[in-house]
């Protein structure tokens, strides 16, 4: 059975069965087809429930997915904004006063500098204004940008299995130009000053231009650092500045370092999180659109909006372009 889930802008029937024949992928059990409700508010969805009548509720959101401050479009569907998706499920736990802490199921290598940052900052702005405790919790991988803004939680736990660290920066840029050479071509640039062009990728770089990047780089590390600082309050900024070398740590060498509080698995971060509230009993929910299932806790929303063809995967993240970018990411041998 293959399964194609559209909304009307997609009316995609005509789209979809031409890609599942150029593809040459066969439909060994006919092709069923989901609409999507026009209407994509959040809505809750209870994913584990403590015994007896409960109303309190910890808040479960993810964060997966490479970082982005802008959309990531699936194959046939706009996809999700990162930032914007990860702001609306955080307004929606704010809001309902039966929410009681939140947990921060983080999953992500990192992103962008700035799309790390504004998470971040949002999670402190959320703390203050709820009074509502954070955890965040590492499941596969929550380095970088994803360990940049757990900082802000009030405790950090991750899997036994989990991989974190990988604090710093990384501006990656390419250079065509000897490639250009080969095939005859060349690029003049006409600016309005000696370094409007900086960064291009048809020309080497200058070395007054490679140091006006690193002080670039240099200024959004020492944010880095400061921000695991104050949220790693038994660590002292030189301390922070000898871990933060670029290294990626397991859950115990994390735990060893000071990275991380403890290791544990999710219903023992659900159980921390009742702790900090002072409950004793809670429904663990999450905030998925409408169509999304969640029959329990490891349930995860998707990356993109549910206007996906499962028969075909296509990721294109656009991050290693060459449009330069300051990114707080850990992605080995992309």
């Amino acid at each position: 059975m293959i399964t194609v889930t559209f909304n009307a802008r997609c009316a995609a029937l005509g789209l979809v069965l031409p890609l599942l024949f150029l593809c040459g992928c066969p439909a060994p059990g006919g092709i069923k087809i989901t609409p999507v409700p026009a209407d994509q508010t959040l809505h809750e969805h209870v994913v584990h429930r403590d015994k007896g009548w409960v109303s309190n509720r910890i808040a479960i959101i993810d964060i997966s997915g490479v970082l982005m401050n802008n959309r990531t479009p699936g194959l046939l569907s706009e996809g999700e904004h990162p930032v914007s998706l990860f702001m609306e499920k955080l307004s929606a736990a704010e809001k309902d006063n039966r929410v009681k802490a939140v947990i921060l199921r983080v999953n992500s290598p990192g992103g962008t500098v700035t799309a790390s940052d504004t998470m971040y900052q949002e999670i402190l702005a959320f703390k203050k204004k709820s009074g509502k405790p954070v955890i965040a919790f590492f499941q596969d991988v929550a380095a970088s940008g994803g360990y940049y803004l757990s900082c802000a939680a009030d405790e950090i736990m991750a899997q036994r299995t989990s991989v974190t660290g990988s604090i710093g920066v990384i501006m990656q840029m390419f250079n065509f130009a000897g490639s250009m050479a080969k095939l005859g071509m060349t690029a003049d640039a006409i600016t309005s000053g000696a370094h409007k062009d900086t960064g291009t990728p048809f020309r080497p770089m200058r070395a007054e231009e490679r140091a006006l990047f690193q002080k670039l780089v240099d200024d959004f590390y020492e944010q880095f650092v400061n921000a695991v600082a104050a949220g790693r309050p038994k660590l002292t900024t030189e301390q922070v500045r000898t871990l933060a070398d670029g290294r990626v740590y397991n859950a115990d060498q994390a735990l060893a370092a000071g990275l991380i509080d403890r290791i544990g698995t999710l219903h023992d971060a659900i159980d921390v999180a009742k702790q900090r509230a002072q409950i004793t009993s809670a429904l663990a929910v999450s905030y998925r659109r409408p169509g999304d299932w969640s029959p329990n806790i490891y349930s995860q929303a998707p990356s993109q909006q549910a206007q996906t063809l499962n028969l075909i995967n296509v990721t294109l993240p656009d991050l290693w372009t060459s449009e330069p970018r300051f990114m707080y990411i850990w992605l080995p041998g992309r």
